[in-house]
């Protein structure tokens, strides 16, 4: 039997394939945390019977109301900035409120947020700090350098690494997850996207965090077994899940 794996972070954008999805990944012994980010997600992930987070991500209109809090969900999210496709004060006033409704959602429920930072750095930092969640969460699919993530970490977040570590020009992101703590390191797919070489170009499933799971261990000079060991453990600290 493989070693118990977590992959904290996959999208189910169709209803009709996440119990095949669920039943491959338990097969290969990965549980799963399915993460909202628009009302479609937000429903499917609700529905799926796995651990959830609910939110809205970077693009969505700030007066949506949030859903309600649900059992089973262990965060919110997915939050966040991202310059990448829109820039400008309209766009930074927008998800700035994004973020600062959702972080207080998640201040008051007493959940971790997952965050998504992208061609943000310095908006992403200074949110985190100002908001001074008490449960912190995970900074998802992370990319950056190393001195970003020491920031990220001294505010008490965990970094995520998902299948872009394996792709050919991703050396930074190699050195960073080398570099980030033990007790701070988690996995995921960002699925069905970022599918780990030798299956990018593929749609990604949450079964593939094996694959990244195992180049990262590699990375680090550990055995698979303790690998998956120390992250699993790491999401269940950050989520408060029950395994």
């Amino acid at each position: 039997m493989y070693p118990l794996l977590i992959d904290t972070h996959c999208h189910f954008d169709e209803a009709t394939t996440i119990q095949t999805q669920l039943a491959e990944a338990l097969s290969a012994n990965v549980k799963v945390i399915a993460i909202g980010g628009n009302e479609k997600m937000n429903s499917n992930v609700a529905a799926s019977g796995t651990w959830f987070t609910q939110g809205f991500d970077w693009s969505s209109d700030p007066t949506l109301p949030m859903p309600k809090i649900l059992p089973n969900q262990v965060g919110v999210g997915e939050l966040g900035f991202d310059f990448h496709y829109e820039q400008g004060p309209e766009a930074l006033q927008r998800q700035c409120k994004n973020f600062e409704r959702q972080a207080e959602v998640a201040r008051i429920a007493n959940l971790p947020i997952v965050v998504h930072t992208r061609e943000a750095d310095e908006v992403t930092y200074e949110a985190l700090k100002a908001a001074a969640l008490p449960a912190t969460g995970v900074i998802h699919s992370y990319t950056g350098d190393i001195p970003f993530a020491r920031k990220l970490l001294d505010l008490g977040y965990y970094i995520s690494i998902s299948g872009i570590v394996t792709f050919r020009n991703a050396e930074m992101l190699r050195e960073t997850a080398k570099y980030i703590p033990e007790d701070r390191l988690l996995i995921e797919t960002d699925s069905p996207y970022l599918a780990p070489v030798p299956l990018r170009g593929k749609v990604n499933r949450p079964v593939n965090v094996r694959v990244t799971a195992d180049f990262i261990a590699a990375l680090r000079g550990c055995s698979k077994d303790a690998f998956a060991a120390m992250t699993t453990t790491n999401a269940a600290r950050c989520f408060k899940l029950e395994l």
